[in-house]
């Protein structure tokens, strides 16, 4: 029999969660049946917005501001989520910055940004969960990286170091934690319609689907149902992988 709702009774926090993947994250979840911390920085209306739809789905939901670059605005994000839903199960790292600059634009304050929330925020986030999940013995964690970190990117590079890196994060800490019960994993999207592609023009978007072989740009959910995937014990012998979600456009061997 098919378990409706695998991660009943688990509680999972979602940084950059109040749209776009993360958004599409933290609903997915719901509908397995966790409850749901919603991390955002700025987008108090969106934030709002993503907890109604975890609550139209019968799951708790908590939104919580911070900037996951800051260590002590991440530690009181983890209490508060703590205080309020419970012990942290799952972890999504999804929050992020993006920049599509050539490199003679590119500056070292874009530089240090994006390393600080894309990299250095799924680390700290990671590492201010990861001892209650190691007392526990469970933990599931999912990294949301990019095929920027597969491919050479010359109009995103802080983007695609930043990624790079968090797939390295991903199999390193997958390795340290095996032992404790606690599977990291990542995702790798493709070209995916949020709000980060406002930065790219219409004709390289064109050029991007065509070089699709399922000839779309992706959508939210097909990430967030990877995530899901991930989350749940259908994937229960899976930890250290990166799984690539973009259409057939980077095809790994």
């Amino acid at each position: 029999m098919i378990n409706m709702a695998p991660l009943a009774g688990r509680i999972a926090l979602v940084t950059g969660g109040s749209r776009g993947i993360g958004r599409a994250c933290a609903e997915e979840l719901a509908q397995a049946g966790a409850d749901v911390a919603i991390n955002y920085h700025s987008h108090v209306a969106a934030a709002r917005e993503a907890v109604e739809a975890v609550e139209r789905l019968g799951r708790r939901a908590f939104p919580i501001q911070a900037d996951v670059s800051q260590p002590a605005e991440v530690d009181h994000m983890v209490r508060m989520v703590e205080q309020t839903l419970g012990p942290i199960d799952l972890l999504v790292n999804n929050a992020g910055v993006f920049d599509y600059v050539p490199h003679g634009e590119l500056t070292l304050e874009m530089w240090q940004r994006t390393l600080n929330v894309n990299l250095t925020g799924s680390f700290l986030v990671t590492w201010a969960v990861k001892e209650g999940m190691l007392a526990r013995r469970f933990g599931r964690i999912v990294n949301v990286a990019s095929i920027s970190a597969l491919q050479p990117r010359p109009l995103s590079i802080a983007y695609a170091a930043s990624k790079a890196g968090m797939m390295g994060l991903t199999r390193s800490t997958a390795a340290a934690f095996a032992g404790h019960n606690i599977r990291v994993n990542g995702v790798a999207p493709g070209l995916i319609e949020t709000e980060i592609i406002e930065g790219v023009s219409a004709e390289a978007v064109d050029k991007i689907v065509s070089a699709t072989p399922l000839q779309r740009i992706g959508q939210p959910v097909d990430v967030a149902r990877v995530v899901r995937f991930l989350m749940t014990d259908d994937s229960e012998f899976m930890t250290g992988q990166t799984l690539v979600v973009c259409g057939g456009r980077v095809m790994t061997p």
